[in-house]
């Protein structure tokens, strides 16, 4: 097959690419903003049918999520509008898609862990933004699979582990939320996941995708500072509403992964074993 993959400078992206010398049989193309512009649908038309492209996976995202209330118009063109081109095109080659999701299409009232069937309620920018891009992907492409995430970090760009480290170096005392409950995602955990999809045939649907457990951003920093081996930074507890930001996050956010071990036959790593491999990459 031939595959597009468009964001391959961000988390997921490069993580792809790590895995793509796994899969000899694929050619891919490696697209950023550079190579293709996806909020053009005349480039990607044309991309994507000299290019013969079978197959598209789809890491492109405006995530900058307080950014994107002050950002709508741009964030709901990369988040909404472009996926559909990408989709439309795809499609009319008979070609499937893979499209990122978020736990941001939740407004985070649960207290169980939320499926697939649970009804949607954005309640930022970002999050509505990322909902209307699975709509307008499922609308476009027969053969979509929408993949909602959450708490994505890898060795690659600018993230939370990164930053928590960094900031445990530099700082003696670091406040932190303990009032927003999810789990964290390791990137290449979650191109694993995109990679079986691949090799064992694309399922449509929407899927639930992190690693296993439940956490919270306060227990998560504490177990970066010890797996990172930072022993002088004190980390304290603090409730959302003493560090308010402009787009509103989900209170408790953890993703039911069933449908995703069952229909691709996978079990998806703890999240501390994940955390450890990566700082031990860093």
């Amino acid at each position: 097959m031939n595959i597009l993959i468009t964001g391959c400078n961000g988390q997921l992206g490069n993580e792809m690419q790590l895995l793509e010398k796994e899969m000899p049989q694929h050619t891919f193309f490696n697209t950023d903003v550079a190579e293709l512009d996806i909020t053009n649908k005349e480039a990607i038309k044309a991309f994507v049918d000299t290019n013969s492209i079978d197959g598209i996976v789809n890491c492109a995202a405006f995530t900058a999520v307080d950014k994107a209330e002050s950002s709508e118009d741009f964030c709901r063109l990369l988040n909404a509008t472009a996926p559909g081109f990408l989709a439309e095109a795809v499609e009319s080659r008979g070609g499937w898609m893979v499209q990122i999701s978020t736990d941001y299409v939740f407004d985070g009232t649960n207290h169980r862990p939320y499926k697939e069937t649970e009804p949607t309620c954005p309640n930022s920018v970002y999050g509505r933004t990322k909902l209307e891009g699975e709509e307008a992907v499922q609308k476009a492409c027969s053969k979509a699979m929408i993949i909602r995430t959450a708490w994505l970090y890898s060795t690659f760009g600018n993230n939370f582990v990164k930053t928590m480290i960094r900031l445990g170096k530099e700082k003696e005392e670091l406040g932190v939320i303990f009032d927003q409950i999810g789990t964290p995602t390791y990137a290449r955990d979650l191109a694993r996941i995109i990679q079986t999809a691949i090799e064992k045939g694309i399922v449509p649907g929407i899927y639930h995708f992190s690693n296993e457990g439940v956490i919270s951003w306060y227990d998560f920093t504490k177990a970066i500072h010890r797996i990172a081996g930072i022993k002088n930074c004190h980390v304290r507890p603090l409730h959302t509403e003493e560090y308010p930001t402009p787009a509103s996050r989900p209170a408790y956010s953890v993703l039911d992964k069933t449908k995703i071990k069952e229909t691709y036959q996978v079990e998806v790593p703890y999240w501390e074993e994940s955390l450890e491999e990566c700082i031990k990459q860093l």
